[in-house]
């Protein structure tokens, strides 16, 4: 059963073809950008995130980091999907032609900052390819080049109009601190309660830090008096890595939480260290300058333009209302008034609720849209209906600023954590058709690029990558992979796999994006639209139709999917407004079939958007 919805919430794009050759849409998709960077709203951009380790090795000298011994000692080994495989940022550099090709705006990667090599129990190591380890965040890991070789990289993507957006890391650096009481604990947390600052051990043991009145008093004479951290663990770290950290303040051992490790539940969520790495304690007004200090630097000196932040949601909130103003002010100080700044506040379920709640209690202006990954998977996926994806939408609502900041918002479909969308596709659909795969597939990214939010393609993704799972198994390499569990995957809407390189401008995905880019350039009401759902299906597979409408210009689009297997036919409301009908993408009727509605015709898993014209 389908039903007709009006409400304010969100909105889409689609297309199954942009007029003109596919290379014509490339060429639009590249074109030069109309407002110089400063300018730029965020709701304007078309991110692309990338793993330098994984992209282009531009420079294979450095493959080693300058790092002598075996691949235990410098983490470089290509055969492991968990070591260096020898991308770098002149590789990077290199590939930005290809990258511009298909309409991105914007340059998202993992962290460059140098790393801890290696790290992990006996058997279990792995390397700090994907920048998370940091020892030095003033550096550039020399696995990915050297910090002149980053401005190179930035000024090179200004001069073509993109943007570059930092991964950045606050909550924790590389596990160097160990506890006396050691493995036999298993490092389970100890809580505040259990293990009070005031007592050494727990509640029965000797007095230490005296004067000391909590960690909710950002005073720094009362952090000066937090002395002794040995609280609930007795914290050290061996000689040879003492003086490993910069800055120089990070070898401090009373700045971190030291409380084992996180379960990811209540208190330990932000007490706790993620999966080992040294948690700091960010609600320490020294922890607090000196981010500020370090991550201001990066904007002082190169010029970036926003920042991915890891690990968010495990950061007290003063934290952000600290750090995300102090970041604005430098970045408007270096004339970049559009400063992105969006974090990482990871759950899996399609709902805005969490993101909302953090946003709101932390002074974050953005997060990743997780809630639409999920809608995303599963609607088109056809495991859930449309009106999960409407419903989703209208919890825009809910967001500091309500729909206005969900423009804002960095929509993604799959990533380097969870897995890749074509994955999530194959296994809730439960079709080994490689053509509906392939459809349903092009269908999420028109979703992507249609509904609100800023599109945020996963490298790979436009060449068809599908992964086996997340997290390592999801981070194939662009060029030619030696890792097994890569290489025996057949790619999406090619014959090719990972054992050769893959940069294929005429791949039917890196085609297709490269035309929802043009058209999302071409339409305020595709990056600035607000939306109402005009249409869904409640139960099952079929419709979902969103009007979007950017007040400023005027312009207001139709946007329609179809998530089933067979074609339709719906009439749908619009608004009253609407004389005539503009194709933008897809089939779109001739005309309206009366004041205040239209037909759409969608074939199975088809898309369309269709330019509303008024005459005022």
């Amino acid at each position: 059963m389908m039903r007709i919805f009006v409400g304010l919430t969100a909105a889409l794009c689609a297309g199954s073809a942009l007029a003109g050759s596919p290379v014509a849409a490339q060429e639009a998709a590249a074109a030069p950008l109309s407002a110089p960077l400063a300018e730029r709203r965020l709701e304007d951009e078309i991110i692309y995130f990338v793993l330098p380790d994984r992209f282009a090795n531009g420079d294979p000298r450095n493959d080693r980091g300058g790092l002598k011994g075996g691949p235990l000692d410098h983490g470089f080994d290509p055969t492991h999907k968990g070591f260096y495989h020898g991308g770098d940022l002149k590789g990077l550099t290199a590939k930005l032609d290809y990258i511009q090709g298909m309409g991105a705006t914007a340059i998202w990667f993992a962290p460059i900052f140098k790393n801890k090599p290696v790290q992990g129990k006996p058997g279990e190591e792995s390397a700090g390819y994907h920048g998370y380890w940091v020892t030095d965040f003033t550096s550039v890991d020399p696995h990915f080049g050297t910090n002149a070789e980053f401005k190179a990289f930035v000024d090179a993507a200004h001069a073509r109009g993109i943007k570059v957006y930092m991964d950045i890391i606050t909550n924790h650096t590389a596990d160097v601190i160990d506890y006396v009481e050691g493995p036999a604990t298993g490092y389970a947390y100890r809580s505040k309660g259990e293990y009070p600052f005031s007592r050494k051990g727990g509640p029965d043991g000797a007095p230490i830090n005296p004067g000391f009145t909590g960690d909710d008093n950002p005073d720094p004479a009362n952090w000066a008096r937090l002395t002794d951290p040995s609280f609930a663990y007795t914290p050290f770290v061996r000689e040879a890595e003492k003086n490993v950290k910069v800055p120089a303040w990070l070898n401090d051992i009373t700045l971190y939480h030291n409380r084992g490790n996180s379960h990811w539940i209540g208190e330990s969520s932000v007490y706790g260290d993620f999966s080992g790495l040294d948690d700091l304690a960010t609600e320490n007004p020294q922890v607090v300058a000196g981010m500020i200090a370090i991550f201001g630097q990066w904007i002082d000196e190169y010029g970036i333009d926003g920042f991915r932040i890891d690990t968010a949601k495990h950061v007290n909130p003063e934290f952000w209302r600290a750090f995300v103003p102090a970041m604005l002010a430098r970045a408007r100080a270096r004339g970049i008034d559009h400063f992105h700044i969006f974090g990482e506040i990871a759950y899996e379920e399609p709902t805005a609720t969490l993101a909302a709640q953090v946003m709101a209690q932390s002074g974050l202006p953005y997060a990743l849209d997780m809630g639409f990954a999920k809608a995303a998977q599963l609607v088109a996926s056809g495991k859930a209906p449309p009106r999960l994806m409407a419903e989703l939408l209208e919890q825009d609502a809910i967001y500091p600023g309500g729909a206005q900041t969900a423009l804002g918002l960095p929509t993604f479909l799959g990533n380097h954590d969870f897995g890749r969308f074509s994955m999530f596709v194959r296994q809730m659909s439960g079709s080994d058709d490689e053509a509906e795969l392939l459809a349903r597939v092009k269908l999420g990214h028109a979703m992507m690029f249609g509904l609100r939010g800023v599109p945020t393609i996963y490298y790979g993704d436009e060449q068809g990558f599908i992964s086996d799972g997340n997290d390592q198994l999801a981070r194939e390499d662009m060029f030619a992979s030696r890792v097994d569990a890569y290489n025996d995957n057949n790619l999406l809407g090619t014959d090719a796999t990972t054992a050769a390189e893959n940069f294929d401008s005429a791949h039917p995905l890196y085609r297709l994006i490269a035309e929802l880019a043009a058209a999302r350039r071409a339409s305020p009401a595709l990056r600035r639209g607000l939306s109402q759902v005009r249409a869904f299906e409640e139960a099952g597979p079929g419709l979902l139709a969103v009007e979007r409408h950017d007040p400023a210009s005027g312009q207001r689009v139709l946007l329609a999917f179809n998530t089933g297997a067979t074609a339709l036919s719906r009439p749908i409301e619009v608004s009253y407004r609407a004389q005539r009908i503009a194709p933008l993408l897809g089939q779109c009727p001739a005309a309206l079939t009366a004041p205040g509605t239209l037909r759409i015709a969608l074939e199975p898993f088809g898309f369309a958007a269709c330019i509303l014209e008024t005459d005022k």
